[in-house]
């Protein structure tokens, strides 16, 4: 079903990225991607200014596009996000303390005015959520499934490392589930613009669709006992160390940031 895969991240499609292409970011150390992401949470969680935050989301666009990924698609998946920050950064737009923007919004709860401090934060909350999302969505669609699997193996304790790896499989079941129900909703002449209208009908749709997935996940499981399953999945392969300029970029970057937050934050040298 396009429609999902258009607003939905598609684990099939960032594994068909990840597999099948060979961008200068798949060349890239796993390892290293993993340490950025670190460091990127770290900068959106210190830095303060909007300047920044826009430069830093900047740039990880143009890592995106570096690695040959397409933003018709990143525009796409922007949907959760987006509805996450409306939710909560929207609201916080209206109750920052500031000069008004342009007349007072009428409300039930009285006049409402968005202020440029508002805006600002507004600005702000988007660019880090969408910096993190972003980067995130690259690495995972250029780092092979076989190297994610490893990395988790040697990250996670168990069996965490196996709820995880068992996790992102049954993905694959709940979204084939979930379309081939939609499908059959359409071919019956459902009509998702009247969504809030047969709300009632649609939950049980969704009801339905996670049982049906939960009882597909049990003969999932129940196949691969029957092929020798005893709770721990052997991973073969390894991820070697990255090397030695790569290391230097991530050093580099952690580097950074705690030297901003030391200077901006602290006051440290000032």
């Amino acid at each position: 079903m396009t429609t999902l895969s258009n607003h939905v991240p598609d684990p099939r499609l960032i594994t068909a990225f990840a597999e099948r292409r060979d961008g200068p970011l798949h060349r890239v150390n796993p390892w290293t991607k993993i340490g950025v992401v670190g460091a990127l949470v770290l900068a959106v969680t210190v830095f303060d200014r909007l300047a920044l935050l826009a430069g830093l989301y900047g740039a990880v666009l143009v890592v995106y596009g570096l690695a040959g990924l397409p933003f018709r698609r990143l525009a796409g998946w922007y949907t959760l996000p987006m509805l996450f920050i409306v939710s909560v950064a929207g609201p916080l737009a209206f109750l920052e303390p500031g000069t008004p923007i342009g007349g007072a919004l009428a409300t039930p709860l009285g006049e409402l005015s968005v202020t440029w401090a508002g805006l600002v934060l507004f600005g702000e909350l988007t660019c880090r959520s969408l910096t993190v999302v972003t980067f995130a969505l690259t690495a995972s669609m250029t780092t092979k499934y076989t190297h994610v699997a490893y990395m988790l193996g040697r990250l996670l304790p168990r069996p965490i490392d196996q709820i995880a790896l068992l996790t992102y499989r049954f993905t694959f079941v709940m979204i084939e589930t979930l379309e081939d129900l939609v499908k059959a909703a359409l071919s019956r002449g459902a009509n998702f613009s009247e969504f809030w209208s047969n709300k009632r009908l649609y939950a049980r749709i969704l009801g339905m669709t996670m049982l049906s997935a939960i009882e597909q996940s049990e003969r999932l499981v129940k196949s691969m006992e029957a092929r020798g399953y005893n709770g721990d999945i052997t991973l073969y392969g390894d991820v070697s160390r990255p090397p030695v300029h790569e290391l230097f970029i991530v050093v580099g970057s952690y580097v950074a940031v705690v030297g901003y937050a030391a200077v901006a934050v602290y006051g440290v040298g000032l």
